[in-house]
C-alpha cells in the first residue's frame, strides 16, 4: 500500500488500535498514530481496512495550510476554496439555485474517506467522462457540480470562485501522486452488496420516516433554523437536479450505506439503504439541464450514458406518474448552464 501522510481529522473517528488490522495496513509508512487511530476508528465504524497495493492519502486540514510554507497569496484563495465549497450558498441566486454546498454530499470537508472525497479529482484528471463523452480537466469537473448538483450555472472558467475551488482541491490532495496505478482507498459513494430483495418504494418510505425524516423532513424538504439550511432537501426544488450523479440509485444508496444517518455510518444495512435510495430516487426534482423537451427523448439520449442508472422517464407503479416529465426548472427558472452540451476536441473526431 501507498500512503501519502497529513493529519487525518474526522468526525467520525475513534477507538483503539486493537485488531491490528490498521497497524499492519501502515507498517512501512510514516503515518502517525493519529492517522491510524482514524483509519482504525473507521474499520471499528465498519468500514474495510486498506488493503496491501491501495493508495491511502489523509488530505491536509486548514489548520496545516496555516502551517505550511507556501505563499501568504497562495494561502488565501486556498482559503477562500475551502470557504466556497463548505459554504457555497454565498453564491445562491447567480451560481447556486438549490439549497446544497459542496460538502452537502462530500463530507469532512471533502476529506472523509467513502463520502466522495475530492482530492481524487485533482489527481486522476484531465481524463475522459462517460457522462459528457469528451476529456474533463478539473475546472469543467466542478463546473458539472454548479450545473447538476446545485441545479445551477458555474462561474466562468478561471475566475476567481473556480480557480479557488481548484486550489482547494489541489491542496487536499497535496503529497498524492497524479494518476496513480493503485486503487484509492474511499473513493466515491461505492454502493453496498446488492439486496437480497429488490429495492421496494414501500419499505424505503417507512424507512425514510423512520431514519432520514428528522432531519430531512417527511417531505423531504430539508431542515432550515431561523431561515437557514442546515440539512439538504433529498428531493423537489430545493435538491439537485435530475442530472446530478446522486440520482443513481446505486450512487445515492453507497452515499446513504457509507454516511447516514449522520454519525452512524453503515449503521443502516445494504437493503435499508438500498430500499430507502429507490424511494428517494422516486421522487421528483428539477429537470435535468440537458432536457429536449420531451423526456422520452432526453432518456433515450442520455439514458446509456447517465440515466440508466436512476430512474428518469420511469413509471411510478403506485400512482403511474413518470419521473421528469415536466418543465420545471426550481428556482433557476429559465437560467441555462453555459457549460452543458458544449462541444470539445471536434477536430479531433475523425483522427
Amino acid at each position: 500500500m501507498m500512503f501519502y501522510k497529513k493529519r487525518l481529522v474526522l468526525a467520525l473517528v475513534g477507538g483503539s488500535l486493537a485488531t491490528g488490522l490498521v497497524i499492519n495496513a501502515f507498517a512501512d509508512s510514516d503515518a502517525t498514530q493519529e492517522d491510524e487511530a482514524a483509519y482504525q476508528g473507521l474499520v471499528e465504524l465498519g468500514f474495510p481496512a486498506p488493503q496491501e497495493g491501495e493508495l491511502v492519502h489523509v488530505p491536509p486540514t486548514m489548520a496545516d495550510l496555516d502551517a505550511a510554507d507556501i505563499h501568504p497569496e497562495l494561502k488565501k484563495v486556498i482559503r477562500y476554496g475551502y470557504e466556497l465549497f463548505t459554504d457555497t450558498q454565498q453564491l445562491r441566486g447567480e451560481n447556486v439555485y438549490n439549497d446544497m454546498n459542496c460538502s452537502s454530499c462530500h463530507l469532512g470537508e471533502g476529506r472523509q474517506p467513502f463520502s466522495a472525497p475530492v482530492w481524487p479529482a485533482a489527481v486522476t484528471l484531465p481524463d475522459f467522462r462517460g457522462k459528457n463523452q469528451h476529456v474533463n480537466n478539473l475546472e469543467e469537473r466542478i463546473a458539472g457540480c454548479f450545473a447538476y448538483s446545485m441545479n445551477g450555472t458555474p462561474p466562468e472558467y478561471g475566475s476567481d470562485e473556480v480557480l479557488a475551488l481548484s486550489a482547494y482541491h489541489q491542496w487536499l490532495a497535496t503529497g498524492a501522486p497524479m494518476y496513480p496505478s493503485q486503487p484509492i482507498y474511499g473513493r466515491g459513494f461505492p454502493a453496498p452488496e446488492e439486496p437480497a430483495q429488490a429495492p421496494d418504494y414501500a419499505r424505503g418510505e417507512a424507512a425514510y420516516q423512520e431514519q432520514c425524516s428528522i432531519c430531512h423532513q417527511e417531505d423531504g424538504s430539508g431542515h432550515y433554523e431561523n431561515g437557514e439550511y442546515v440539512f439538504p432537501a433529498p428531493w423537489g426544488d430545493g435538491s439537485n437536479n435530475w442530472g446530478a450523479g446522486i440520482v443513481r440509485v446505486d450512487t445515492a444508496a453507497g452515499f446513504i450505506y457509507n454516511n447516514m444517518p449522520l454519525g452512524q455510518p453503515r449503521s443502516l444495512d445494504p437493503q435499508e439503504a438500498w430500499d430507502i435510495a429507490y424511494y428517494m430516487s422516486s421522487q421528483e426534482r428539477p429537470q435535468d439541464p440537458r432536457y429536449t423537451g420531451d423526456v422520452a427523448d432526453t432518456l433515450e439520449r442520455f439514458g446509456p450514458t447517465f440515466h440508466r442508472r436512476s430512474l428518469y422517464g420511469q413509471t411510478r407503479e403506485h400512482d403511474g406518474h413518470v419521473l421528469g416529465d415536466h418543465a420545471n426548472t426550481g428556482e433557476k427558472g429559465d437560467v441555462i448552464p453555459w457549460n452543458v452540451g458544449e462541444p470539445r476536441f471536434e477536430q479531433l473526431a475523425d483522427e
